[in-house]
C-alpha cells in the first residue's frame, strides 16, 4: 500500500532501502524478516513522505497510510 500511494517499483524501494528485491517480496508477502530490515524499510517509506495509520484514531477506518508530500 505504502509502494503503491509513492507509484514505487519493488526495484525502486529496494534500492531506496538498501535492501535486496527479494527482501522487499518477502516483506510484501508478510514473512518474517529481521526487525531491524523492518524499521529500515518503514525508514525508508517515512523519509519518502508516508504516514503509517495504527487505526486507533477516530475514524480513522482501521490501519493505511497517507503520503504528506506531493510526488515529485
Amino acid at each position: 500500500m505504502a509502494r503503491t500511494a509513492l507509484n514505487w517499483s519493488v526495484k525502486q524501494l529496494a534500492e531506496a532501502a538498501k535492501v535486496s528485491t527479494n527482501t522487499i517480496v518477502r516483506f510484501e508477502r508478510g514473512e518474517d524478516l529481521k526487525a531491524r530490515t523492518v524499521a529500515d524499510i518503514r525508514e525508508t517509506f517515512e523519509t519518502a513522505g508516508i504516514v503509517f495509520i495504527d487505526g486507533e484514531y477516530a475514524g480513522s477506518g482501521g490501519p493505511g497510510v497517507r503520503l504528506t508530500v506531493a510526488e515529485t
